[in-house]
């Protein structure tokens, strides 16, 4: 049975594994997501980037300030829940990192 709890069909048992080897990078205020610095520059990070403590992750925009969102973790970026130029709320998921 343990070997088959690794293995379940519905996944139930992996997913909880995976989620404590991740750590949610969540809004700490509301404004518009931005991926990149400005409209025709590369996004700050993409699936699959390394990251580490201080790296820059996007920009929320709040009244007409730019405010940097850092990564508080050394990991590698699984996935970006939020399409650029999004209105988020504060605590809404932004991305889910893979930590080493």
């Amino acid at each position: 049975p343990a070997a088959q709890t690794d293995q379940s069909a519905d996944g139930a048992p992996a997913t909880v594994k995976e989620k404590e080897k991740t750590y949610i990078v969540r809004a700490p205020i509301v404004g518009t997501f931005y991926r990149a610095p400005a409209p025709d520059a590369d996004p700050f990070v993409e699936v699959g980037d390394r990251v580490k403590p201080g790296d820059v992750l996007c920009i929320i925009e709040a009244m007409k300030l730019m405010n940097e969102i850092e990564s508080e973790v050394a990991g590698v970026v699984k996935e970006i829940l939020v399409e650029n130029a999004q209105p988020v709320e504060y605590d809404q998921p932004l991305f889910v990192i893979a930590l080493d």
